[in-house]
């Protein structure tokens, strides 16, 4: 069973959007596990005090190392990997995430204030990963955005395999585009290779809609695409 554990300073706020739909049913099947650590359990002072001013001066509150560090100490096991939640880490793409997938647990902080103390990333091997380039008051937010991507796939989360695989990211290249009933909405009809119940032309037809929207919406990507095709 694949966990995440999660160290905050809001617990309160899990498991939150991922108490529902499949994920909410799967965590009741015990397909996937969550556990919430409270960061601010570890202070030992009568006002659990959990951030201090930084060395040096400057705006803003750092998470302190000593309360962190017990936090962590007393919860991950040995050789699991830890996550900080962080604008200054490796970006977090779907690559990453099948990574993380194939781990038996992960263990995610979510930062406060103006960050972490640096000798915390240090001394526990924590790698940092970002969602993207912005500033979050908090790494909750950020943590749902990780497990979310993560929980797709598992197997036993997602009914559908097939839809899966065919996902944005999954081929290198973003999705196609989808339409359902009714067959005309608003004078604008689907394209009529979809319902032609051709398959083999319904496929080039897919391929040909994520390659152009491709190369038009992600330039970044679709260098990495026909990169990836000449090898």
């Amino acid at each position: 069973m694949w966990t995440a554990r999660v160290f905050t300073l809001y617990p309160e706020i899990f498991p939150g959007p991922l108490n529902k739909g499949l994920y909410g049913k799967a965590l009741e099947k015990k397909v996937w596990n969550l556990e919430v650590v409270n960061i601010r359990d570890s202070a030992e002072d009568k006002h659990k005090t959990v951030d201090d001013t930084p060395f040096g001066g400057g705006s803003g509150m750092l998470l302190k190392p000593d309360v962190l560090g017990k936090s962590i100490d007393s919860n991950i096991k040995k050789g699991e990997r830890i996550f900080y939640l962080s604008p200054k880490g490796k970006k977090f793409d779907q690559k990453i995430a099948k990574e993380i997938s194939e781990e038996k647990t992960i263990n995610l902080i979510c930062g406060h204030f103006e960050g972490i103390d640096e000798r915390i990333l240090s001394t526990r091997n924590i790698e940092e990963i970002s969602i993207g380039d912005y500033i979050l008051s908090g790494g909750e937010s950020a943590s749902f955005v990780v497990i979310d991507v993560v929980l797709r796939l598992l197997p036993g989360v997602l009914g559908n395999k097939i839809s899966k695989d065919e996902e944005s990211f999954e081929n290198g290249l973003l999705e196609y585009p989808q339409y359902t009933k009714p067959q005309i909405w608003e004078k604008q009809s689907v394209p009529e290779v979809l319902l032609s119940g051709d398959h083999a032309k319904i496929k080039d037809w897919r391929l040909s809609q994520s390659k152009d929207i491709t190369r038009r919406r992600r330039p970044d990507l679709w260098k990495k695409y026909l990169d990836k095709e000449k090898k």
